[in-house]
């Protein structure tokens, strides 16, 4: 059954517009009167829902069930990363949300290539949120993770522990302990933070301040991988702990 992400307040029985994107997407899925979809809003479960009327660019549906199902995974987990370049930080944050990751923070650092400021910045983050939300729609989440605004790896790391209460530095340096170490020893309902650069990783002075910050430095065993690769390695490690 089609799933659309619909970010306003949904209650059985009641009949409404779709919002925008999700009334464009059943357009072009080209579905008619009397089909049924389901609709999520991010707060918890999902709702089955009757399209009642499609206009040249309006869809009415009527809420006809909820579901309380959840697919989220039990460990909260955050990813803080140096942007890679071209399409990878796309493909990323699509596979980031279809494991589950709650929060996506894109950083400036020393060897980032991506740099993104004022309006582009913005535009940005708002192409990521929507990859975030398709990636929901496809694999089932219910709960779509919040790509948040691009900043500076130096101004983000005092704020860094407020997101969770585990933080973690994907590091090349010496003194890393193994990630599966390092989670075993933590209770599974613990949120996890990774930091994790991007290609080339973080600048020594970069993993200095991480860990003076409270960031604790892993290593996902011996091989050098891509950014985007140790980025996912680390989660699918975090969320299975979990």
């Amino acid at each position: 059954m089609p799933r659309f992400h619909c970010p306003v307040p949904l209650t059985l029985g009641t009949e409404l517009e779709l919002p925008a994107a999700a009334a464009r997407h059943v357009q072009v899925l080209r579905l008619q009167p009397g089909g049924v979809i389901t609709l999520f809003n991010g707060e918890g479960g999902e709702y089955s829902a009757t399209i009642l009327r499609m206009g040249r660019s309006d869809v009415a549906v009527r809420i006809d069930s909820q579901q309380a199902t959840e697919r989220e995974p039990a460990r909260q987990v955050h990813l803080a990363l140096g942007m890679p370049a071209n399409d990878r930080m796309d493909w990323l944050v699509e596979k980031a949300a279809e494991l589950g990751v709650r929060s996506v923070q894109p950083l400036h650092t020393a060897h980032s290539v991506l740099r993104l400021v004022g309006e582009r910045a913005t535009k940005k983050q708002a192409h990521w949120q929507s990859v975030a939300i398709a990636a929901c729609e496809q694999c089932g989440g219910n709960r779509v993770p919040a790509v948040m605004p691009v900043a500076d790896l130096a101004t983000w790391l005092p704020a860094s522990a407020g997101v969770a209460a585990l933080r973690c530095v994907l590091s090349l340096s010496p003194g890393t302990r193994p990630l599966s170490e390092v989670l075993g020893d933590a209770p599974a309902d613990v949120g996890v933070l990774f930091l994790s650069g991007p290609e080339g990783g973080l600048s020594t002075s970069e993993d200095a301040q991480a860990r003076a910050a409270g960031f604790v430095p892993v290593t996902l065993g011996p091989r050098v991988l891509r950014a985007e690769t140790a980025a996912l390695a680390a989660l699918v490690q975090a969320l299975s702990a979990g």
